[in-house]
């Protein structure tokens, strides 16, 4: 079973991931990094020069061949669930990890991490905040409707977030006393 990390962009996917996965002992994979390798060109590249609906295509076949690996750890771009497919398949293979956050936050963080606007494309001609504010008025619900556990990551940083997520993975049993004895990441 994998842990499937899912939220908008800026909510901390990727630093959560691979700290989570680090602790836990599992690979970890970004939906999005494995298709920009995959293609050799960023997302914005990409939605630029063949559109969004081309980049779904790609992100669709990348969920379908990450539910057959092992266990790891996965961060999702923040619209694959809004595609039913990939809702399904991810629910399916995994328990899913809503990182939320306020739009505030996430406004920062995207404009302080200069990768993201290099990488990313925006999805409208509105500023970022009311294009953050748009897309999270559609996009919550479908995060809250998959999510089995969620963490404001608005409110706590990296390490806080991992041991909440650590806390209710084994308190649910999604991983047993022997995943849990990794060394403590820093």
């Amino acid at each position: 079973m994998h842990i499937i990390l899912i939220g908008y962009r800026g909510t901390g996917k990727s630093a959560i991931g691979k700290r989570l996965a680090e602790k836990l002992g599992m690979p970890f994979y970004d939906t999005d990094e494995i298709i920009e390798a995959a293609v050799g060109r960023s997302i914005r590249e990409m939605v630029a020069q063949e559109g969004w609906e081309c980049f779904r295509d790609r992100e669709r076949g990348t969920v379908r061949e990450l539910q057959g690996l092992q266990r790891s750890v996965i961060a999702t771009g923040g619209g694959a669930v809004m595609d039913k497919g990939n809702a399904e398949i991810l629910k399916r293979c995994g328990v899913l990890i809503w990182l939320d956050a306020d739009v505030k936050t996430i406004v920062e963080r995207i404009q302080g991490d200069m990768s993201s606007g290099e990488r990313r494309p925006s999805f409208s001609c509105d500023d970022i905040v009311r294009e953050t504010e748009n897309m999270l008025e559609v996009r919550i619900p479908v995060y809250r409707g998959l999510a089995d556990f969620s963490v404001n990551t608005g409110e706590s940083g990296v390490d806080a977030a991992v041991a909440a997520i650590c806390r209710f993975l084994k308190e649910t049993g999604q991983v047993d006393g022997e995943d849990m004895t990794c060394q403590e990441v820093r």
